[in-house]
């Protein structure tokens, strides 16, 4: 392992597509997306890296070019964020329902109206459930080496599905952070080249994608939906043997502060350094406080997540994103369906913070905590920050 340098994590997610030998990037330029997708392009003109680079006209035609260059054998690499990624819908479900291992960063956006480049989870929560494995980094060092370990999750025989990888835009995409490179020996090792179980072949036609008769239709959907519940044990392994090889340590569901710690913060993605540093200053006051924090959000880490809450009496669960209409946000409805048939359930409060970038600071989590000490959150979301002239 090299010596950390300081580095736009942008730039490492790029090193790190690089690093993983990528035959094919297909890509369209969307902030805070861009400098990633500029920096490949670099590295194919320069010649650094051996690959085939398609700059093609719109986020659609990225993810179908993807599928096509994926079907064929292919590494294959795109990123988007927000409004990309809704005009990928389409294809989404087309990758996954074909099983092909295509690997994408979100950097993470709020979605318009209004026009807001700036972070929040509402694009991909529009996405949850497209069927492919959604990971979500922290920091700078996680949103490199996450990168390259989820290559090797996509392309395992027992997986062969479609990974995204979300990195908070600007919050991460555009920060400067120290990020450790891992010597590429290392991940040659740890990530050999792709050997395709199919490929399309001219000399062998086949049909991809046929049509989904009534009599039919209904497997094809239980097996990518069981494929995806299957993946969550190699994603597991992967990481695993990420630690063992690498040096990073990574697990599905993970857990900060107290063990014992009666009130829990759950969150995702880059707020989880946040929550930390809060957790950790109240702790030191003497408050029962910790943190879980979710990196596999599909398939959902079941038994892992209730098992870091078992001696929990609250949980205070940070949504990034709106559901509009609904009674929580998206990852408090997914906690409060995993706790319904359990006998023992915590208090679920769910505060919805930091839409379109807006700061959630260490106090900010401090009075989240002191509200639901004094049972001031409410049974239902809480949209934190709104002024009270809105």
């Amino acid at each position: 392992m090299t010596k950390a340098i300081g580095l736009e994590v942008s730039l490492a997610i790029a090193e790190a597509v690089k690093q993983a030998n990528v035959d094919v990037v297909a890509a369209y330029p969307i902030t805070p997306q861009t400098h990633i997708v500029e920096e490949l392009s670099v590295y194919v003109a320069n010649g650094e890296l051996d690959a085939e680079y398609i700059p093609v006209e719109s986020e659609h035609s990225a993810l179908s070019a993807a599928v096509g260059s994926s079907a064929a054998g292919a590494r294959t690499y795109t990123a988007t964020a927000a409004q990309g990624l809704a005009f990928m819908h389409e294809i989404l479900f087309i990758t996954s329902g074909l099983r092909l291992p295509v690997v994408m960063t979100v950097a993470n956006r709020a979605m318009s109206a209004p026009i807001s480049i700036w972070n929040d989870h509402g694009d991909i929560m529009a996405e949850r459930d497209i069927g492919w494995i959604q990971i979500f980094a922290e920091n700078g060092q996680e949103a490199y080496e996450l990168t390259i370990a989820a290559f090797k999750i996509a392309e395992d025989r027992k997986v062969l599905l479609p990974i995204c990888v979300n990195v908070d835009g600007f919050i991460l995409t555009h920060m400067i952070e120290p990020v450790t490179f891992i010597d590429q020996k290392k991940i040659d090792d740890f990530l050999p080249p792709y050997s395709p179980a199919l490929t399309l072949d001219p000399d062998k036609p086949a049909t991809f994608g046929p049509v989904g008769v009534p009599e039919v239709y209904i497997e094809s959907r239980k097996q990518c939906e069981q494929a995806l519940l299957n993946s969550k044990a190699v994603v597991q392994q992967v990481l695993e043997d990420w630690g063992k090889s690498c040096g990073g340590k990574y697990k599905l569901v993970e857990k900060n502060g107290n063990d014992k710690a009666k009130i829990l913060f759950i969150t995702m993605g880059s707020l989880g350094e946040t929550t930390m540093t809060a957790v950790k200053e109240l702790e030191e006051s003497g408050e029962s406080a910790g943190q879980v924090r979710i990196r596999l959000w599909r398939p959902f880490p079941r038994e892992e997540f209730l098992e870091a809450i078992a001696d929990a009496d609250e949980l205070i669960v940070i949504d990034r994103a709106l559901s509009p209409g609904a009674h929580n946000g998206p990852v408090a409805q997914e906690i409060k369906a995993l706790l319904f048939n359990e006998s023992k359930r915590p208090k679920v409060h769910n505060v919805i913070a930091g839409l379109g970038g807006r700061d959630v600071t260490v106090k900010d989590f401090q009075k989240m905590y002191a509200m639901a000490k004094a049972d001031e959150l409410g049974p239902n979301y809480l949209i934190w920050g709104v002024r009270s002239d809105a």
